[in-house]
């Protein structure tokens, strides 16, 4: 598979249109503050779960992304609208990155390696050069199962379709103050918790396994992104549903699929089969 669809963007050239729309919501976080209020960040945190642990940890991820689970198909859709409400761009470009950033792990072609600066995987990579949010055609050839489903494609294309419904939902039930806690300031924290899988969890942590990689496994980061900063156990086992590979490896996401599990809305569950061998490992 070729690196065609994302190359390293040039750097020395701004995404005005992403920098301009990251900046206001920016701003509309840090004002966020200014207004608080207990119901705000109920709903703030209510619409976190919702996007970034629904949404991104188990719906753009380890379902659409990796496969390691099934659901009926209209809870595949809920999940990635919720992902949509991330302001990550759709589900076929968001699938298309990560599945390059696995293929090409630290090496030439990777989109967002801390090997290529930290700055530049954290948020750089989505600052510079030209974005492929919209490009459906090209990120289709990285996700050509999602590209299969008309839904998917109407949704990468129109991906900012649901947050523009949301911001209508919150404006109307609780003003400006809502909007700025509902989708500025958890926008901004969701981005930011995506962001550091991408850049801390190369940098700092654990390493259980021997990836060809730099991928760590980070306490702080998976528990703000539920589960997914035990990024060395997922990049050894990419198709496990499960990330938190040991008892105290706190997986948010892995207990919520298995109490889907329990009520028979996830089937096919994948999980790596390392449990006695991280036994032995931290009993020595």
């Amino acid at each position: 598979m070729s690196t065609d669809v994302i190359n390293l963007p040039d750097r020395q050239r701004l995404n005005w249109t992403t920098t301009i729309v990251l900046v206001l919501l920016h701003i509309g976080a840090i004002g966020a503050f200014f207004c608080f209020s207990w119901p705000r960040l109920a709903s703030a945190i209510f619409l976190y779960w919702m996007a970034t642990g629904l949404g991104i940890s188990l719906g753009y991820h380890r379902l659409h992304t990796h496969r390691s689970f099934k659901v009926p198909l209209w809870m595949e859709y809920f999940f990635a609208v919720c992902g949509a409400l991330t302001l990550e761009g759709g589900p076929i470009f968001w699938v298309a990155t990560h599945r390059i950033h696995h293929q090409k792990s630290d090496q030439l072609g990777d989109p967002h390696s801390p090997r290529d600066g930290a700055w530049w995987a954290h948020v750089g990579w989505i600052l510079l050069g030209e974005a492929k949010h919209n490009n459906t055609r090209l990120m289709a050839k990285y996700a050509p199962d999602l590209a299969k489903h008309r839904f998917y494609v109407w949704l990468n294309n129109y991906h900012w379709l649901p947050m523009v419904v949301l911001s209508g939902i919150l404006l109307a039930a609780g003003g400006w103050q809502m909007l700025l806690w509902g989708v500025c300031l958890r926008v901004v924290a969701g981005l930011h918790a995506t962001w550091l899988v991408n850049s801390a969890t190369h940098m700092w942590g654990k390493r259980r396994f021997s990836t060809r990689d730099d991928s760590r496994n980070n306490w702080w980061v998976a528990l703000l992104t539920f589960g997914e900063g035990w990024h060395n156990n997922h990049h050894a086992h990419p198709t496990s549903a499960r990330h938190g590979l040991a008892w105290y490896e706190f997986d948010i996401s892995w207990i919520t699929l298995k109490l889907m599990k329990a009520f028979g809305i996830a089937k096919g569950i994948k999980v790596a089969k390392v449990d006695s061998a991280l036994a032995e490992r931290e009993a020595a």
